[in-house]
């Protein structure tokens, strides 16, 4: 497929998860997805395989992060689109916000995903996600 095409995939699958079609996202991705998010201390970090992967995740971050997403710059080469965006939300179980620039390289063969890697801040969702040892939602001087 054309670089350009690519990027309409890409963007189409934005837009699917922006806009909580399943139907959508699920015919956008290849049925052995692996969507890979580095990181430790918080419920979405680690690698998510294939569709019930995927499903879980979303379920996962639908259940722990309210957040708004906006994809700034496509750029690709061959079959690997690169999306630079901003995101901004809050942690559900703490009520505490985050901002997080983010990265996504994404593979795309045959008009699906077949490969995602996030580049998040880990450490500033982390720490909105941190609880002190009695459950409650730790204090953080670097958050907002």
């Amino acid at each position: 497929m054309s670089t350009e095409k690519n990027i309409q995939t890409v963007k189409d699958f934005f837009a699917a998860i922006g806009g909580g079609d399943r139907e959508a996202l699920l015919a956008l991705v290849a049925e052995d997805i692996e969507w890979i998010i580095p990181g430790k201390d918080w419920p979405l970090a680690g690698t998510h395989r294939g569709h019930a992967g995927l499903a879980n995740l979303l379920e996962t971050a639908s259940k722990s992060i309210e957040t708004s997403t906006e994809p700034r710059e496509f750029i690709a080469q061959g079959d690997r689109v690169l999306v630079v965006g901003f995101a901004k939300g809050t942690i559900k179980a703490t009520n505490k916000t985050f901002e997080d620039d983010w990265v996504f390289a994404i593979t795309v063969r045959d008009g699906r995903l077949t490969n995602i890697r996030e580049y998040v801040d880990t450490q500033a969702l982390a720490q909105a996600a941190q609880m002190d040892a009695s459950g409650a939602a730790r204090s953080s001087n670097t958050q907002p």
